[in-house]
């Protein structure tokens, strides 16, 4: 179908919703490296206009990726749930951005409506909204999920405690662990990024975590983010699982890309949920996205890069995951250039996820050579604490020696939390409180060496891993 608008005198055609879609998007360098970007901004606009008056139920009938040769399509065509759609459906895209500002479309209303919204529809609304649109309407969202502990809720922050090292060196690992831990970090998940895929390492990883955890009797999560098949090998050897991660994208090319398709994560997620390690929930995935994967894997069938991500949304809800990460600014500047576009593209994830039910947390974070700083990333981290992000990253130093990129650190949860009156996950608080880290929603550095989180244990740590 053909859309076509009068604007400044001018006439703009656009062939196609696909195209109409990556016209409106604000301006961003991949969609430029990938020639679906508007020329100017006049055409900018106008295609922002025309996609206003687009009805939702037009991205039921025109599809951006061909169903035939896309399993993520089929997926999100499959999952579609027309009752849920039934209080917007007669509604322009336009419309539904008006409708989402209002009132009394509160959580309640938001939460009952994700079923029945593909990624294409929520993709469309933000790229008619400005910032502070996509953080009201986000805001009204809570999506609450549990393994050992509560995530999500009104009034709470929680975080990554993400220990890399450049050599999985166990002694490294530990002390970023500790540190992290007396920031009152980790109560998302202690997440390791391990330096190989080698399943004896990534095992050795998690018997550490584990240990840690048992340990310590801290209630949270470990992920070692190994690839989806390292994972379900370790679980096959008996290993100490916790969350299964995998890196998703919004095209079943993409996905091919990184060695998976929905079919291997079901079979993960399955495996994960056998072992019944959760104590308070059975959510067991954890998934990071990041806009540009799809043109980075040549997988992107010419669908501008905002809204290749929201179908990677699509993908993750499928498996109803305990943590779903946006690592924005990590693919580099021929995807997102600068600090602006960063910034833009870290609302629209979050709300984009948000909308369509899922628990969104941020790596708030940028690459040595792209236009941005640190600055850059406390704009980034105070817009999406406003807006209710479920979590953040900790990384000691906010400078990750492993995977040599910027983001934040233990001490900005200190910020976020002080500033807007958030608290970590109630379960994780109240063990803070245990340990002398935390009283009267103050925390407290330890007066000595003896503190519990540095005192000797009586059976030491393995550290060796076990042969393939």
């Amino acid at each position: 179908m053909t859309y076509r608008i009068a604007s400044g005198g001018k006439q703009y055609c656009f062939a196609s919703l696909r195209e109409l879609l990556a016209k409106a998007s604000p301006l961003r360098s991949g969609d430029e490296l990938a020639g679906v970007a508007a020329q100017s901004r006049e055409e900018r606009v106008a295609a922002q206009a025309c996609l206003a008056a687009v009805p939702l139920k037009r991205f039921l009938e025109e599809l951006v990726v061909p169903y035939e040769e896309d399993e993520v399509t089929r997926l999100i065509v499959a999952r579609h749930n027309s009752a849920a759609f039934a209080p917007v459906s007669g509604l322009t895209v336009g419309e539904f951005r008006d409708w989402l500002l209002r009132y009394e479309t509160d959580g309640v209303v938001l939460t009952a409506l994700a079923a029945g919204l593909t990624p294409e529809m929520v993709a469309a609304v933000s790229k008619l909204m400005g910032n502070q649109d996509l953080i009201l309407v986000a805001a009204k969202v809570r999506i609450v999920t549990r393994f050992r502990n509560t995530l999500g809720l009104p009034g709470r922050l929680s975080v990554r405690l993400q220990p890399n090292h450049p050599t999985d060196d166990p002694r490294g690992i530990v002390a970023s662990i500790i540190d992290g831990l007396m920031y009152g970090c980790g109560d998302a998940v202690i997440g390791i990024n391990p330096a190989t895929d080698s399943p004896a390492a990534c095992a050795a990883l998690l018997r550490l975590l584990d240990q840690m955890i048992l340990e310590y009797e801290i209630p949270t999560q470990s992920c070692v983010l190994a690839h989806v098949t390292t994972s379900l090998r370790c679980m096959e050897a008996g290993e100490p699982v916790d969350l299964v991660f995998q890196s998703i994208a919004g095209t079943e090319a993409a996905n091919r890309s990184f060695g998976v398709d929905l079919s291997l994560l079901g079979e993960a997620r399955q495996a994960a949920l056998s072992l019944k390690r959760g104590t308070l929930g059975s959510q067991v995935m954890y998934f990071e996205t990041g806009q540009g994967s799809c043109l980075s894997a040549g997988a992107h069938h010419g669908v501008d890069q905002q809204t290749l991500e929201a179908r990677a949304y699509a993908v993750a809800r499928e498996f109803d995951p305990l943590l779903v990460n946006t690592v924005v600014g990590f693919i580099g500047p021929e995807y997102l250039y600068d600090g602006k576009q960063i910034i833009r593209a870290g609302l629209e994830d979050h709300f984009c996820g948000k909308l369509l039910g899922l628990p969104m947390g941020c790596d708030v974070c940028y690459t040595n050579h792209a236009r941005a700083d640190q600055d850059d990333m406390d704009t980034l981290l105070t817009l999406l604490g406003v807006a209710g992000c479920n979590y953040i990253m900790g990384v000691p130093g906010a400078d990750d020696i492993m995977l040599n990129y910027q983001s934040t650190g233990f001490h900005d949860s200190h910020y976020l939390r002080q500033a807007l009156r958030l608290r970590p996950a109630p379960e994780f608080e109240a063990w803070l409180e245990r340990m002398n880290l935390l009283r009267a929603g103050v925390f407290l550095l330890p007066a000595s060496p003896r503190h519990a989180l540095l005192a000797p244990k009586s059976q030491p740590i393995p550290f060796a891993p076990k042969p393939d």
